[in-house]
């Protein structure tokens, strides 16, 4: 029964079969081409068995592996290769099926090619998944054809294989490989010149030879009557929190992620550029309550413990409440630190709503708010009204584009720094306005 189960007849053979019932109407009229039905169908019957016996003389003609990472970066291209090697004595073609999981709602991962004798090949191609979780690939389907091609044999590999998708460590890697060799700003990052210098003042101390006599103290010499100079330690490592709204606002999806799923690889790459740059990240969620605390710190372990908490986030539909946010924030933050607070608001009532509670922790640390442009009505103002009901929509979509740009006003009065990005530019927005603020000394 399993023998039969893996042989599949292929499109050639019904082709063959539908001549020899044409011929057999045919024959009905001409006995001629009834026995020529015969005869092709004798042939056929002959031809299969042949195709059988080459497909299955070999117990294992074929061997296949997937080959993928153990995780998969969630909204980037991640590579899959299924490798494979020919055991028969002859060329082979095959057709290839993926069982990709279901999340991606793709059933076109088909793939035809021809191997020979003793060789192997690898097909590459990639995945995009747009939601953290796990994720279960299937078996590899392979359909291996003879030069016959009136029957194939099905081969199955590598089935049943979940693998998690964690947040976007892809994105985490390259910017930080652009940290380490300076090359941020190929990658959009603005390069900022460093206001001021790179340590804080410790003390005054007799000068001797060899000290930089950029730092002498004039007025300490002029007192003591002997060469002072300032003296200089490296900076204290400072806290950076990325704080995440996970209220209904943030399930907006655009090119199928969501916000919350933006903001967290966002987060991912912030802290482990802030780990990289001698700062302390930490993190923190919210809706109605708040989820999840991790106290910034910049140990070895750090980033692990933050792609762990964020691949378990999840956005709710509850409202977020910021009077929560604010006592957390001043019972458990206690060091002035630089908060990133990722967020949305879509007109100025719901900022003034919270407005109160910002305005308190800002007056603690330095908070910069970051929330989303929404490129839908970007697109839908850039185009051209062709009617007066187009005409209508695109005015009420430059309402929306306009009460973003006052919201950003709005905190910017109040002394609070503020961040309105397109999702898809959210990380690279993200890191120039860290870079600015170390270079202007405010964290």
């Amino acid at each position: 029964m399993k023998f039969i189960k893996s042989i599949y007849l292929r499109d050639r053979i019904y082709f063959l079969l539908s001549i020899v019932v044409v011929l057999s109407i045919v024959g009905f009229i001409q006995p001629l081409f009834l026995s020529i039905a015969k005869i092709i169908t004798l042939v056929i019957i002959l031809l299969s068995l042949v195709d059988i016996l080459l497909l299955y003389r070999i117990k294992k003609g074929i061997t296949a592996e997937r080959i993928m990472a153990n995780k998969l970066s969630n909204g980037d291209e991640n590579e899959i290769f299924i490798s494979i090697y020919n055991s028969y004595p002859f060329s082979i073609g095959l057709e290839i099926i993926d069982e990709i999981p279901i999340q991606f709602q793709v059933r076109d991962i088909l793939f035809h090619i021809k191997i020979n004798s003793g060789k192997d090949k690898t097909i590459t191609y990639t995945l995009r998944p747009t939601k953290r979780g796990e994720y279960e690939f299937g078996a590899v389907n392979l359909y291996v054809i003879t030069t016959l091609g009136l029957v194939s044999r099905r081969y199955r590999f590598s089935q049943n294989k979940k693998v998690p998708v964690y947040p976007s460590f892809i994105q985490m890697r390259k910017y930080s490989l652009l940290a380490i060799s300076n090359r941020l700003v190929m990658n959009g990052i603005k390069k900022i010149r460093k206001i001021g210098q790179n340590q804080e003042f410790d003390q005054i101390k007799l000068y001797i030879p060899g000290d930089d006599y950029r730092t002498i103290n004039w007025k300490a010499t002029a007192r003591k009557g002997e060469l002072m100079v300032n003296q200089y330690q490296d900076e204290k490592s400072q806290q950076v929190y990325s704080i995440i709204d996970k209220g209904r606002v943030m399930k907006m999806p655009f090119e199928g992620m969501s916000l919350l799923d933006y903001s967290i690889n966002a987060s991912l790459v912030i802290s482990n550029i802030a780990i990289s740059k001698d700062d302390k990240a930490g993190l923190m969620t919210f809706t109605n309550y708040i989820h999840n605390t991790l106290v910034a710190s910049k140990n070895n372990g750090q980033m692990r413990k933050i792609a762990e908490v964020l691949y378990n986030q999840k956005t709710a539909y509850e409202e977020s409440d910021f009077e929560i946010l604010y006592t957390n924030i001043k019972r458990k933050i206690t060091q002035r630190s630089l908060l990133l607070l990722y967020t949305n608001f879509e007109s100025i009532s719901s900022l003034q709503n919270q407005l109160p509670y910002l305005r308190k922790i800002a007056s603690q640390h330095l908070l910069v708010v970051i929330f989303f442009e929404n490129t839908e009505i970007k697109k839908m103002v850039n185009e051209s009204a062709k009617s007066t009901e187009e005409i209508y929509l695109k005015a009420i979509a430059e309402k929306f584009i306009l009460e973003k740009k006052l919201i950003v006003k709005e905190l910017q009065k109040v002394g609070i720094q503020a961040i309105l990005t397109s999702p898809q530019q959210l990380t690279v927005s993200t890191i120039n306005k860290y870079l600015e603020l170390k270079a202007r000394g405010m964290i």
